[in-house]
């Protein structure tokens, strides 16, 4: 999908293409963020990429839903975003397939941390303790 009919789509919830590798996901990011003249993580081109609404990643990020529209660059929600790209890296790296980072990031319960999903995780602020665990999944210390 080309940059142009990137913006044209985010009004549709399944608009955005989501391409098959991390790296290319990062490209899209990085041309919307051109687009609209600012560094920043787009969230309507993230909360599209894993198939949720514009309310559920507000709550995510513990911000008002009106900042995912008004306020893109508010620090606790670009935190959010740029936390679980990191994640969302990590696990890309360990398995080579985008898709699968995608559905475990948002579905897979992790008994290490209480059956919480890693979406849960980073939202409860723990990006951190869930890098640690990844890379120790690639490591082969856990599992």
């Amino acid at each position: 999908m080309a940059m142009g009919n990137v913006k044209e789509s985010l009004n549709e919830p399944s608009g955005y293409l989501v391409p098959d590798s991390f790296e290319r996901f990062l490209a899209d990011l990085k041309g919307a963020a051109r687009e609209d003249r600012h560094p920043l993580i787009n969230p309507k081109l993230f909360a599209s990429a894993l198939s949720i609404d514009i309310q559920t990643l507000a709550s995510q990020a513990h911000v008002h839903r009106t900042t995912i529209s008004r306020a893109q660059g508010a620090e606790k929600l670009q935190r959010y975003l740029r936390d679980a790209l990191r994640v969302l890296g990590a696990a890309a790296d360990i398995n080579g397939d985008f898709h699968d980072a995608l559905f475990w990031f948002r579905n897979e319960p992790l008994s290490a941390f209480d059956y919480k999903t890693p979406e849960q995780l980073v939202s409860e602020g723990r990006a951190v303790d869930l890098l640690r665990y990844v890379q120790s999944l690639q490591a082969g210390v856990v599992g």
